[in-house]
């Protein structure tokens, strides 16, 4: 008789402890839903900062896949087997390609609409800027006079022959800054500043836009087209000091488009159309357009943060203040195919 009550009560107890794993698995499995799959232009470095103070506010991990490059087409790849829930990007052009391939869905936030100009984000919430970079001169502080420079057109001026560097026009920067002017004064107008630009090259378009910066200091162009955080990069380069040099060399122009403040492109984020954690991807969007996120995010990159009201940095008010362009983003972006065609017409590059 003892041995079977011996039984019975080890039968028992087993079952309390079966009950008790039971129970804990949903609870562990509802932790693990506590987190948000970025996939990321910017590299981690540059993010991590304000996606940890991110999870320390919310309790959501987030988990970070890197690419340089290809991230349109991954997402395809994958479809509804994606794991990504938002991705962070830059350059307008890249947000709206991934908008036009349908990879991307509609978020209504209010908090994001308060703190994004309307300029900034997508008309149906496709697609939120986060950041901003101009698209500016880099002008040679002494062989550049003051006031010689003040429009876009300018760059097409006789006085400038031989005088202008720049990477290649095919440049998603450069694009976007021809798609502006489509966008302002028509495809014409346009193509005839693509000419006169291409006219006054002091050589063939080539190098990013630090290189043009070192063409300046070295003396083979006094201007160039650049945006304008690498000049925080250049004057920080502890890694590469000689940058520091050709920043030194020059001074940052801020010229108008027609009627038009300064062309100003974003960097950006959305939530994939297939997230399987919606209000987790939400709440990182609206964490990113608030304040505090906005100043760290600015400040990694020598950015303008997009919601008024946010200091700039230090660095970023030493270069002076501007009108950004009030044109809204995707407006710009559609005439992209067109700015395109206007480079291979013109044969800007060759």
């Amino acid at each position: 008789m003892q041995q079977e009550r011996n039984l019975h009560n080890l039968i028992k107890n087993m079952c309390v402890c079966t009950a008790i794993v039971a129970t804990a698995i949903p609870f562990g499995a509802a932790i693990a839903a506590e987190e948000v799959n970025l996939y990321s232009y910017r590299q981690p470095f540059l993010i991590n900062q304000f996606l940890n103070e991110f999870s320390a506010q919310t309790g959501i991990k987030v988990n970070i896949v890197h690419a340089k490059k290809g991230m349109l087409e991954k997402l395809k790849a994958e479809g509804r087997n994606t794991p990504a829930d938002a991705i962070l990007t830059v350059d307008i052009s890249r947000l709206s390609a991934l908008a036009n391939a349908e990879l991307l869905q509609p978020v209504s936030s209010q908090i994001l609409n308060n703190n994004i100009p309307k300029q900034y984000r997508h008309p149906d919430g496709l697609w939120f800027g986060l950041t901003l970079r101009a698209r500016v001169v880099y002008a040679h502080k002494n062989r550049v006079k003051k006031g010689e420079l003040v429009t876009y057109h300018d760059l097409t001026k006789p006085r400038f022959k031989g005088r202008v560097c720049t990477r290649s026009g095919k440049h998603p920067y450069n694009l976007s800054l021809l798609a502006a002017v489509v966008d302002g004064q028509g495809e014409k107008a346009a193509e005839a500043w693509a000419r006169g630009l291409k006219s006054n090259l002091a050589r063939k378009p080539k190098g990013n836009d630090r290189s043009q910066v070192k063409a300046i200091k070295e003396g083979l162009c006094d201007v160039s087209l650049g945006n304008t955080y690498y000049m925080g990069k250049m004057a920080t380069n502890k890694k590469n000091p000689e940058q520091k040099e050709w920043a030194s060399a020059v001074r940052l122009l801020f010229p108008k488009l027609g009627e038009k403040g300064t062309h100003v492109n974003i960097s950006g984020a959305a939530m994939t159309r297939y997230a399987k954690n919606k209000a987790n991807a939400k709440k990182l969007l609206e964490f990113l357009s608030d304040d505090a996120a906005q100043k760290m995010y600015a400040e990694q990159n020598f950015e303008y943060p997009v919601k008024s009201g946010v200091a700039w940095s230090p660095m970023v008010q030493s270069w002076g203040s501007f009108f950004p362009s009030d044109v809204n983003l995707e407006t710009i972006a559609k005439h992209r195919s067109t700015a395109t065609k206007i480079m291979d017409r013109v044969n800007f590059d060759g």
